[in-house]
């Protein structure tokens, strides 16, 4: 047994890393480390001073998905339901925040890793990684880790990778839209800090509302949709952001962006 902690989390300038640190089981969910997920994603939606998330993982993996020998010790009804609960309801809390998360991906992604990827709003990749919705292979469907892939790539796309539980390689993964770029793997924590300074560099409260308003309208007919966004719009239009932004633009100077 180790002390070190299943999540790493650092904070700079408003720049939040939590690191997924089980690197000798490729980074897998285990309830534990669901559990510190949750306490750290709850902590940042109430942090006054995060603007953005980085989630990474140590070692050769982001993340292998579910710990299988952990989900065998107890594979019960009640407990398989609690368990795929806890991590639907982590999945659910990083669109509900109000920062950007990136994921910054190195190595395989796999079933509820794959997952994670998809469910960040941003993902960056080194062209070594490789991802995949393999518990089929295992007998297992990926039907939690098939909402989140689904609503980043195409449908037919989709069915393939759950279907078969291959592998795509970080070109294809980019070229179908799961991450947005690919990167030499030295030049990953480049890139992301890249990322990180194209958003912190924006009206905080302006993307959160966005963020929030991406995800509720997705859902939604087109027409309830535009409905809704005028009103976020407005919301937006009349607030404090869009008054410094309009200030600087006639100004012409940088915003000062209310914190």
């Amino acid at each position: 047994m180790t002390d070190e902690p299943l999540l790493l989390r650092e904070e700079t300038d408003g720049v939040v890393r939590l690191t997924l640190n089980r690197p000798a089981a490729f980074n897998s969910l285990s309830r534990a480390l669901l559990d510190a997920l949750h306490e750290a994603l709850d902590d940042i939606a109430a942090s006054p001073t995060a603007r953005v998330v980085v989630l990474a993982g140590n070692g050769k993996a982001f993340c292998a998905g579910h710990d299988l020998k952990e989900m065998g010790d107890e594979r019960t009804a009640p407990a398989i339901q609690a368990l795929f609960a806890h991590c639907s309801a982590m999945m659910l809390k990083l669109q509900a925040l109000p920062q950007p998360v990136i994921a910054e991906v190195d190595g395989i992604a796999t079933a509820a890793g794959c997952q994670l990827v998809a469910a960040c709003d941003l993902a960056i990749c080194t062209d070594q990684s490789r991802f995949a919705t393999s518990g089929i292979k295992y007998g297992l469907f990926c039907s939690t880790p098939m909402v989140a892939l689904a609503r980043n790539i195409p449908q037919k796309a989709a069915m393939e990778m759950l279907l078969t539980g291959d592998f795509i390689d970080a070109a294809e993964a980019h070229r179908l839209g799961l991450v947005n770029r690919v990167v030499a793997k030295d030049a990953l924590a480049e890139a992301v800090a890249a990322l990180v300074a194209r958003l912190v560099d924006k009206p905080k409260q302006a993307l959160a509302l966005g963020k929030r308003a991406f995800y509720r309208q997705q859902s939604m007919p087109v027409a309830e949709a535009y409905g809704f966004t005028t009103d976020v719009i407005v919301e937006n239009a009349i607030g404090d952001d869009f008054a410094e932004g309009l200030a600087a633009f006639v100004e012409k100077r940088r915003p000062l962006w209310p914190s």
